[in-house]
């Protein structure tokens, strides 16, 4: 097959793990540049050491390199702020874009929940490390049952928080919040992130819980189970923490959640972990991790999808 040629925009963390990634090989894509805005940057010197074009002037150097009229498809890992003058100058040069910020302004993507991307989609949102971890989850039991409400947390190491993750705590929130109701299919979602500055680091840990119709509580974890299959094909190392916990509230004893009101029907908690691959951050940096994997994934959807389109 064909590969489409693509950069990654952002030289940092995620950026640099993301390059690690595709350079270990994809049948869809072939890495062409990457990009930076500094010069000493420890990313874009790995990419040089390995035979990747570089820049450290940022979009306007990218749009500069003699490779960029044979790109196709831009990773970007920079600032949901930073995304927004991105976007506006690669779709004006008809580029496709996954974007790893919280920006959203394409439609939300989890690979396992959502994988087919219409012909007519450019840009594509990552939502957040969070919802890669916890929407898979939420949508597992959509699929068994009406969710009312889904509350997600995703606890981080402050070791694998940087700048950008910092700097977009606000749109973190948000972005998963929508993303649980309309990709997870709950009819209301709340996030919430932590960043725990415990040393050793701690690796990522998820917890998430569903308040949903009452319905057969196997079924509910078998397919929970299922979906955690499907995120391992990608993360190996997303595994339940324990086992799935139920807990049936009737017009006799009601939850009674503030904010919310009170709530008959089954309560769902799933409690995770995910650890990184090591490909270019340490193991506990699962929630950068998830990212990267999951990008790789809907890049590779994305441009296979345009791919066949063209060729048609």
């Amino acid at each position: 097959m064909a590969k489409m040629k693509c950069a990654i925009i952002g030289s940092g963390n995620i950026g640099t793990d993301l390059m690690i990634k595709l350079l270990k090989g994809s049948d869809t894509l072939e890495l062409a540049a990457v990009v930076g805005i500094d010069p000493a940057s420890e990313g874009l010197a790995m990419a040089s050491e390995r035979g990747v074009p570089t820049t450290h002037e940022g979009i306007e150097g990218l749009c500069r390199m003699p490779q960029y009229a044979d790109i196709g498809i831009a990773f970007d890992a920079t600032s949901a702020y930073a995304h927004k003058a991105h976007d506006e100058i690669l779709a004006r040069d008809g580029k496709l874009m996954v974007d790893l910020t919280p920006a959203a302004i394409g439609p939300a993507t989890i690979p396992p929940v959502n994988p087919a991307v219409d012909a007519a989609v450019r840009n594509i949102n990552m939502v957040t490390c969070g919802g890669q971890a916890t929407i898979p989850i939420v949508a597992a039991v959509s699929q068994v049952a009406k969710v009312h409400y889904a509350e997600i947390v995703a606890s981080v190491s402050s070791r694998s928080a940087g700048p950008g993750t910092r700097a977009n705590i606000d749109e973190f929130t948000r972005t998963t919040a929508r993303a649980i109701e309309t990709v997870g299919g709950a009819a209301k979602g709340r996030a919430v992130i932590i960043l725990n500055p415990a040393e050793p680091p701690m690796i990522m840990r998820d917890t998430i819980f569903t308040l949903s119709e009452m319905v057969d509580e196997d079924k509910v974890r078998d397919s929970i189970l299922a979906m955690i299959a499907k995120v391992q094909s990608y993360v190996p190392g997303y595994r339940l923490k324990q086992d799935v916990q139920f807990e049936r509230f009737g017009s006799n004893r009601p939850l009674k959640i503030p904010g919310y009101g009170e709530f008959e029907g089954l309560k769902t908690s799933v409690f995770l972990e995910v650890e990184g691959a090591g490909d270019y951050l340490p193991n506990y940096s699962g929630n950068l991790d998830i990212m990267t994997a999951a990008a790789k994934a809907a890049g590779e959807s994305l441009a296979k999808t345009h791919m066949e389109k063209t060729a048609a």
